[in-house]
């Protein structure tokens, strides 16, 4: 009896191989060298735009960077996205961030944002939620175009700030209420 569960151990395993092989499994990929790379050059181009936040990276507990969102609607919308968390400069998770709507809306656009997690428990809440949403603790730190992010004393009290950055497209405007972030194997 023992040889006949190893087998259908065996066989359910090569099944089960098989299927995730199918699906396209990431191991092995180079999907997290890559979203890496685009996280450095947002990051790089967040801190040479907008240099006061190269001090607000200095003071928060860790980063959310989302290099690219594409939002799209015509009555029904949504966005979507993926993206890094860095403590001090180094990937520690990947995250894809969602958002569907529904209401007037025309237009398709792109932007990324980052999130500087500004105290540990946020930081903590956000890395220990099944899906973590944004909410009324967020404080946006819009760029006007200059150097500025749109940073001042009220904002940096927050316990997170969302900066939103690099946009084109046709939608007015963007924010990131009821977006809601997940942890990924990119």
């Amino acid at each position: 009896m023992t040889s006949a569960y190893s087998r259908r151990g065996f066989v359910a395993g090569a099944f089960a191989l098989g299927g995730l092989a199918a699906c396209g499994n990431p191991i092995g990929s180079d999907g997290a060298q890559r979203l890496d790379a685009r996280v450095d050059a947002t990051r790089d181009f967040l801190f040479s735009r907008y240099p006061g936040t190269q001090d607000l990276a200095a003071r928060a507990q860790g980063i959310l960077y989302m290099p690219l969102i594409t939002e799209a609607g015509l009555g029904f919308g949504g966005s979507y996205g993926q993206g890094a968390l860095r403590i001090r400069d180094v990937t520690v998770d990947y995250y894809s961030a969602a958002r569907a709507t529904l209401g007037f809306q025309i237009g398709a656009q792109q932007y990324a944002h980052a999130l500087f997690f500004m105290t540990a428990e946020s930081l903590a809440e956000f890395r220990q939620s099944e899906g973590w949403a944004v909410n009324a603790d967020v404080r946006y730190a819009l760029p006007d175009g200059g150097a500025a992010a749109g940073l001042d004393s009220t904002t940096q009290q927050a316990p997170v700030i969302a900066v939103i950055f690099g946009q084109s497209g046709l939608i007015a405007g963007a924010t990131l209420g009821g977006t809601k972030y997940t942890r990924i194997i990119p």
